[in-house]
């Protein structure tokens, strides 16, 4: 796909997010989230991830964006996103569901927990190979786990839990994404406890980091590059810089 033909998809999952956010404006307070990560989901889910990966939102209230890009993708049906979205009994709430474990393998929406889960799978697919279980993939083949999370939940103390556990478990086939938009639900995530999602930081607890525009897909392709040419055993970060609201000229930042 040519970089016009992926701007045009980037305009084109926007306008489903807004169209499908309009029909519950009173109940979805999280649209400036959702614009702030898709370019990140788009070049993440669509660009990079193999099939025998798996993909974690921890940031659980942009499940919007999560729903757009499975439905480009064809894991959900415009018949289900369209006419159940937000509908009573719906799978596709205002939060990600633990109902479709393929695709959505966690209900998130309590920050702080995807990261731990991340790891978890991430440390299961290292032992599956080295039992050479019949669940593993084919040999050689590395199986990934990306987690999405907000620069706020960073605040949370089981994030650097699940970062510690990550380094020492020398998890290499973690790669960790924040969607660094510098706001969370009380203000600038500075004034509240301070820039949690630094590049320092996450140094300090043993991943390789790479830092990027995180509304560039060539930008975003090239951190992936990156990330992935590192051999030393590390967990990865990736810190993409963001705009809430980004596409909405009267809600940017």
């Amino acid at each position: 796909m040519d970089a016009k033909a992926k701007n045009h998809l980037r305009i084109l999952l926007r306008e489903k997010i807004i169209r499908l956010a309009s029909k519950v404006p009173s109940a979805h307070p999280h649209i400036g989230s959702c614009m702030s990560c898709i370019d990140i989901l788009i070049q993440t889910l669509i660009f990079e991830m193999k099939p025998q990966d798996k993909f974690i939102l921890s940031k659980g209230h942009a499940s919007l964006a999560l729903y757009v890009v499975l439905n480009y993708l064809r894991k959900i049906s415009n018949r289900e996103l369209e006419k159940t979205y937000f509908e009573e009994g719906t799978q596709f709430g205002i939060h990600t569901p633990g109902t479709l474990p393929k695709d959505i393998p966690l209900a998130t929406g309590s920050l702080g927990h995807g990261l731990s889960f991340a790891a978890g799978l991430a440390k299961a697919y290292k032992l599956l190979k080295a039992t050479d279980s019949t669940d593993a993939v084919e040999s050689g083949t590395l199986q990934r786990v990306y987690c999405l999370m907000s620069d706020g939940e960073c605040n949370e103390g089981a994030v650097w839990e699940a970062a510690q556990f990550a380094s020492s478990h020398k998890l290499d086939n973690l790669i960790a994404l924040v969607d660094k938009n510098r706001l969370q639900a009380f203000g600038k995530t500075k004034d509240v406890l301070g820039d949690a999602a630094s590049i320092s930081k996450w140094k300090a607890f043993g991943f390789n980091v790479v830092n990027c525009d995180g509304h560039s897909l060539a930008d975003l392709g090239e951190a992936f590059i990156k990330i992935k040419k590192f051999k030393n055993n590390k967990p990865n970060m990736i810190i993409c810089n963001t705009v809430r609201g980004k596409g909405i000229k009267a809600i940017e930042d």
